[in-house]
């Protein structure tokens, strides 16, 4: 269950994917199968290969990209994971502790 996301947020972020752009959404999150993860960043771009290319670097594979149809395909970022590359692309203020 998603929750304390603005909607403007979530324009913000297609509207970086649109242009191309390396895009990161982070909402607070609850699911049973993620227990002691409280968020999930979303990391898109309209560009498949750029998302890819991205995600090589953390470790990530191109087959663990949710592929939509309305274009905002991206990689769910959950737990250390998720800490460890915010920090990294320093949005610090992204983190929830």
């Amino acid at each position: 269950m998603a929750f304390g996301i603005k909607r403007v947020d979530v324009i913000n972020w297609k509207r970086q994917i649109d242009q191309g752009k390396i895009a990161f959404l982070t909402h607070y999150w609850l699911d049973d199968r993620f227990p002691g993860c409280k968020t999930v960043t979303k990391v898109g771009c309209k560009d498949m290969n750029r998302l890819a290319e991205w995600g090589e670097k953390y470790g990530l594979r191109k087959e663990w990209i949710h592929h939509r149809k309305d274009g905002y395909s991206h990689f769910d970022l959950l737990g250390d994971r998720q800490r460890d590359i915010l920090k990294a692309e320093d949005i610090k203020e992204r983190l929830v502790k």
